[in-house]
């Protein structure tokens, strides 16, 4: 078939160790086949940021911003281990904390339902999607080691020069300290991000924080999230037929355990973090997770939700085989693939990831699979290598646009 041609180009960010290896036999078995790949390439491997004392995160983040629509594989973001094993100037931030920064978006992460494999939830029977809030928090922080006794304030000076300070602990001794911020900006954009994607959805919107301890800090979110509602959302929602509700984070963890699914939870940043993973694997695995940043002024960055999978790299160079499963990585692709498409009325381009995305379900549902799912399959399962299920990917992507 003669290849699909592109009209703007993906902003392509690479990433490190085993996820990098299946990145390039994704394109190289599963997309430029088909589709005459258009990219605008950015190395985000970590000796590279470390080459280029990170700028590159920050431009690869600005073509988002131009171009629209970006693909990101997973990325190392370092500790003193890996300081010392990469031999590194400093101990880089987080390249997806950095992205998410300048886009100021909101992450959406949802699983990859199979058949053949139920979710360790016996009540979930429909897919939950973690909308996670992709600025400030932990991960915007300022942090200090205390070295002794001393008196530990928070300042804020405001644009006239007043100070307000406020005692946060008296050290007796040593300790540690840290200082983390969000706007209001950035908050609004979240919440309007939320009701815009449940009411695209057209699913509900539950939305939790610690209100009751963060009586200042979590207490806005929720008022932010309550003001756009009555005033911007409730009519349409109710119109759609579905609802918005808040309830604390204690709360909500007990009743996700005991729903169906099929809602969209809206969490602070490292709260969607933590429980986006928790939902990724009781429905199979870390990486059977689609992600998606979506900004307020329209880019779309999607990316795998896993990290670099360090453990099968390490065998990999050492020439042992893996069983390392990609499919997070190929829905990455697919989505931006199919979002890039949309946006460029290239129904073709559309029509292949909704193809590649069919082609890798049946290929696990008919019994081929990396070992983490084989574990998990209810049937005959035959555990592939990496390359060896991105080899039967291909057989039934062929098939199905041969037919």
């Amino acid at each position: 078939m003669q290849k699909i041609t592109m009209t703007t180009p993906l902003v392509e960010m690479d990433g490190d160790e085993m996820t990098r290896v299946l990145w390039q036999m994704i394109k190289d078995k599963l997309i430029t086949p088909y589709v005459a790949l258009k990219t605008d390439y950015y190395d985000l491997g970590l000796k590279h940021r470390d080459e280029t004392d990170d700028r590159v995160t920050f431009d690869s983040a600005q073509a988002t911003l131009r171009h629209g629509v970006a693909v990101k594989c997973a990325t190392i973001t370092p500790n003193a281990q890996r300081v010392a094993e990469y031999g590194l100037k400093q101990m880089w931030k987080s390249p997806n904390g950095t992205i998410r920064a300048i886009l100021d978006g909101t992450v959406f992460r949802a699983p990859v339902m199979v058949s053949g494999i139920a979710s360790c939830v016996q009540s979930w029977i429909k897919p939950i999607t973690i909308a996670r809030h992709a600025y400030g928090d932990i991960y915007k922080n300022t942090e200090y080691r205390v070295p002794g006794p001393g008196v530990a304030t928070l300042c804020f000076t405001d644009a006239e020069g007043v100070e307000t300070r406020m005692p946060i602990h008296t050290f007796t001794g040593p300790g540690i300290l840290q200082g983390q911020h969000n706007t209001d900006q950035s908050i609004e954009s979240f919440a309007h991000s939320c009701f815009r994607y449940a009411l695209g959805m057209k699913q509900d919107l539950w939305f939790s924080t610690k209100d009751t301890i963060s009586k200042v800090y979590d207490h806005h979110f929720k008022d932010v999230f309550a003001d756009l509602y009555e005033n911007v959302y409730r009519s349409e929602f109710e119109r759609t037929g579905i609802s918005y509700f808040y309830t604390l984070i204690d709360d909500a963890v007990s009743r996700v355990i005991r729903s169906e699914g099929g809602f969209i939870w809206a969490l602070k940043n490292y709260d969607g973090d933590v429980l986006s993973d928790m939902v990724a694997t009781a429905f199979g695995s870390l990486a059977m997770m689609t992600s998606v940043l979506v900004s307020p002024n329209g880019q779309f960055e999607y990316e795998a939700a896993h990290g670099t999978v360090t453990r099968h790299y390490y065998r990999y160079i050492k020439g042992e085989e893996t069983s390392t499963n990609p499919v997070a990585t190929i829905f990455a692709w697919t989505g931006a693939l199919g979002k890039r498409g949309e946006l460029d009325g290239l129904p073709a381009l559309v029509d292949f990831a909704k193809a590649l995305e069919a082609a890798t379900l049946a290929t696990i549902e008919g019994g081929q699979m990396t070992k983490d799912l084989a574990a998990l399959f209810q049937g005959n399962a035959k555990a592939l290598t990496s390359e060896g299920f991105l080899d039967a990917i291909a057989a039934t992507l062929a098939g199905m646009l041969a037919a």
